[in-house]
């Protein structure tokens, strides 16, 4: 398992152990991240698991597909370099230590 710490707009900390192969939207909602919301279950059409991603570790991501960065432009919160949608980030041990925070609202 590696860690991932959760940070909502207010500054809440959230440190989650979590396995490989578990996006992070599953993690948060299973674990009472209440700041991601995961609508659609994580296929990437509802934008309410949007997260801005530490810069240290954007290199370590995949790039967005197509998909995401389609719904990215829909988001309730502004978008930013490093947003993401937390429902296609699935933790690996290279983002031990990963830190995601959530934006002001999902919707």
């Amino acid at each position: 398992m590696s860690k991932v710490i959760y940070i909502s707009h207010e500054g809440a900390r959230h440190e989650l152990d979590v396995a490989e192969g578990v996006n992070l939207m599953q993690a948060a909602v299973s674990n009472g991240v209440y700041d991601i919301v995961g609508d659609c279950g994580g296929s990437a059409s509802c934008a309410t698991c949007h997260v801005y991603v530490d810069d240290a570790f954007l290199p370590r991501l995949p790039e967005a597909n197509s998909r995401e960065n389609e719904m990215l432009q829909c988001t309730a919160a502004e978008l930013q370099a490093n947003s993401r949608l937390s429902c296609q980030i699935v933790m690996a041990d290279a983002l031990d230590g990963l830190t995601v925070r959530m934006p002001d609202r999902q919707w």
